[in-house]
């Protein structure tokens, strides 16, 4: 109140961090910034459209019509839906077996690759003379064509001329013989050349991942476990396997999720024969010997299907557990 008796107010503020005028500049700020990010990321949202999304919707599409390479033309959004793809694809002969050849190939093969990427790794680890081109050859198989390897493996293991045949008493078609006798037992020789093959092939992809962190491990935590006299032993237990868990899970399903859908490795070594037929190898027989399009699409969302929940069981029970560590 004034002298004169008159009562003043004061008047809204029109700046400052609060202010009105300050809260609509900082939400246009905001618009402008999400404009430009959607601007930034719209090409590869188009090219995962186009490349990823719209064709798995169309596989599912063809996977619940009845849709041969002949009448293929006719298959539309507003087709004839229904389930006989399915039922047919699990009740056909072959399929639990081809299945079952999928997960013992990919176990197999994801657990051996890891093994000898983590092997290699700790091997490579510490300095020498020519570590850097043994590391570099290393990665031959990885980076190498997979037709060059699979002909290179296809030339060793044959049975008449293959430098692997010739130390051996008596000849082993390894990519063509089903079932085979070592020490009194029946062993899958076809599918477990098959698996080798995977393991040679993949493990500097773990070698890759192991070995980059094991570089980043503290060096200190290893030199007070020598002088505490713990053994090399008790060092890789105590000291550098708990370092390496989360790399090896993250590895276990990446190695999973590719080599459950692998499918060039398998065909141009054995074709899918001697008992070394995988879902993959089984949905191209049925797209290109039967023009089957509509049950080999159904192959390819069964194995989707089995994808997923191995993932859901890996994020639910390893990936929360990763989390709650942190």
């Amino acid at each position: 109140m004034t002298a004169s008796g008159r009562s003043t107010t004061t008047p809204p503020r029109t700046t400052g961090p609060s202010s009105p005028v300050a809260r609509k500049r900082t939400r246009t700020l905001r618009a402008q910034e999400g404009r430009a990010g959607l601007a930034l990321i719209s090409p590869t949202l188009i090219i995962t459209l186009v490349v990823v999304v719209l064709p798995l919707l169309w596989a599912v599409m063809l996977a619940f019509q009845d849709v041969r390479l002949i009448n293929i033309r006719r298959a539309g959004v507003f087709g004839h839906y229904t389930l006989e793809n399915f039922s047919y694809v699990v009740s056909e002969p072959g399929f639990w077996t081809a299945l079952v050849n999928t997960l013992v190939y990919t176990v197999a093969g994801t657990a051996l690759s890891i093994v000898i990427g983590l092997v290699t790794a700790l091997a490579l680890r510490d300095r020498f003379r020519g570590r850097t081109l043994i590391r570099a050859s290393i990665l031959i198989p990885y980076v190498a064509p997979v037709v060059a390897v699979a002909f290179l493996w296809e030339t060793m293991l044959n049975p008449q001329y293959g430098i692997v045949n010739s130390w051996l008493k008596e000849p082993i078609a390894f990519l063509t013989q089903a079932k085979g006798e070592f020490l009194g037992l029946e062993v899958p020789v076809a599918l477990l050349t098959v698996i080798a093959f995977e393991a040679w092939r993949y493990f500097p992809f773990a070698f890759l991942f192991i070995l980059a962190r094991l570089q980043a491990l503290p060096a200190e935590l290893d030199e007070a476990a020598v002088v505490d006299g713990a053994t090399p032993t008790q060092r890789f237990r105590y000291v550098i396997m708990p370092q390496l868990w989360r790399i090896i899970a993250l590895l276990s399903v990446l190695r999973f999720v590719f080599t459950f859908t692998k499918f060039d490795d398998v065909y141009l070594l054995t074709g899918g024969g001697a008992g070394t037929e995988v879902v993959s190898v089984r949905v191209y027989n049925f797209l290109t010997a039967r023009d089957d399009i509509g049950a080999s699409a159904a192959q390819a969302i069964v194995l989707a299907i089995f994808l997923v929940v191995f993932l859901a069981i890996y994020l639910r029970f390893f990936a929360g557990g990763a989390d709650e560590q942190r």
